[in-house]
């Protein structure tokens, strides 16, 4: 059975300032999805949060980019930033950057998500949701789970793995794609992923079956606005067993709280936590910022489940680690590593400081 899987989101809201989304705003949410499920247009839905963001989790057989599907989930935005608003939420709608939908959500604020592939007799595959953070986010993670045989056994030992997986990298200030295969391209792909703020990991494949593997959003919010208006707060869908990574594979990258920008004002570095979806509150500076994991069993299109797959005491000292590594970057205070360089902070007030300055500049002698 082919279907589509689309993972959409949006900050429409927060509770209280950007920490948490309010009941009110998920609960509406639930109450457009279920409508619109009833009529035929989806097969399941799931509507969870990630700190202050929104998460639509759909299946359908409407197809990547559906006018419907993407006209769906703007509406239940919409609806959403209504509720909201009556709140009086911090943010409220910040994430929709039009007045009017237009087709597709891409280009609009919301973050998306979306693979279509064939359903197998076991098909696992879990939505990784993100807060207080940037699109690369996903970068090292899906580098360890597809391309490192020290997170992944299954690269040197699974036959149907062992011939590697397809990166498809985007440059997004050039608006340019590249796929690069691993492991012959590993350096190459390195090169460029490892500077995820402009490079961002769109898809991964599988070489062997030539499937989808792994798809995350790449939309990044101050590129679309012209200006800070928060965080991309990033979401990516991983498909795990048989020809992918297993599970296990999947979630071990999240074992390192590898630092990502984002966290206050979106200007600053800072440890990627791992937590439960009802620990994604967060609250310290801001942060430090969260991502959550939320795994299903495909049944026909039927989403069984959710698991929350970070509520797992194994990742006790990923947190712990996360924690102590907060403490250390906040020392920094407005001083680098701990905030973003320069160049990473155009869409900020930095460049009006500058302009502010310019005149009191000299030439050294």
């Amino acid at each position: 059975m082919k279907i589509t899987l689309s993972v959409i989101k949006a900050d429409v809201g927060g509770y209280v300032g950007h920490s948490e989304s309010h009941p009110a705003v998920l609960a509406k949410a639930e109450e457009c999805l279920a409508k619109v499920k009833q009529s035929g247009l989806l097969i399941d839905y799931h509507v969870t949060k990630c700190g202050d963001d929104l998460n639509l989790i759909m299946t359908h057989q409407q197809g990547e980019e559906s006018e419907k599907i993407h006209r769906l989930a703007w509406d239940t935005f919409v609806a959403g930033t209504e509720v909201a608003k009556s709140l009086k939420l911090y943010g409220a709608g910040q994430d929709l950057l039009s007045d009017a939908f237009s087709g597709n959500v891409k280009g609009m604020g919301p973050g998306v998500a979306e693979m279509e592939f064939e359903e197998r007799k076991a098909e696992p595959v879990i939505v990784f949701m993100a807060d207080k953070t940037s699109s690369g986010a996903w970068n090292m993670p899906l580098y360890k789970m597809f391309a490192d045989p020290f997170n992944t056994i299954g690269l040197v030992i699974a036959s149907n793995m062992h011939t590697g997986f397809a990166f498809e990298v985007h440059d997004v200030k050039e608006h340019k794609k590249i796929i690069l295969n691993t492991p012959e391209e590993i350096y190459d792909l390195l090169v460029f992923i490892g500077a995820p703020s402009r490079y961002p990991l769109k898809a991964v494949y599988s070489r062997s079956a030539g499937e989808i593997a792994a798809v995350s959003s790449t939309q990044k919010l101050s590129l679309i606005a012209g200006r800070y208006v928060g965080k991309d707060d990033p979401v990516c869908i991983v498909r795990a067993q048989g020809v992918f990574p297993a599970v296990g594979e999947v979630l071990e990258p999240f074992s390192l709280p590898h630092l990502v920008e984002g966290w206050m004002r979106g200007s600053h570095h800072g440890p990627f936590m791992p937590v439960s979806i009802p620990d994604s509150i967060p609250s310290r500076f801001d942060g430090p910022p969260r991502v959550t994991a939320a795994g299903f069993q495909l049944a026909d299109g039927k989403l069984v489940g959710p698991r929350d797959m970070f509520a797992d005491i194994s990742f006790d000292n990923a947190r712990q680690q996360a924690n102590d590594i907060a403490d250390y970057m906040r020392r920094h205070g407005p001083f680098e590593p701990h905030r973003l360089p320069l160049e990473e902070m155009e869409y900020t007030t930095m460049p009006e400081v500058v302009k502010k300055l310019e005149g009191r500049f000299t030439e050294l002698a």
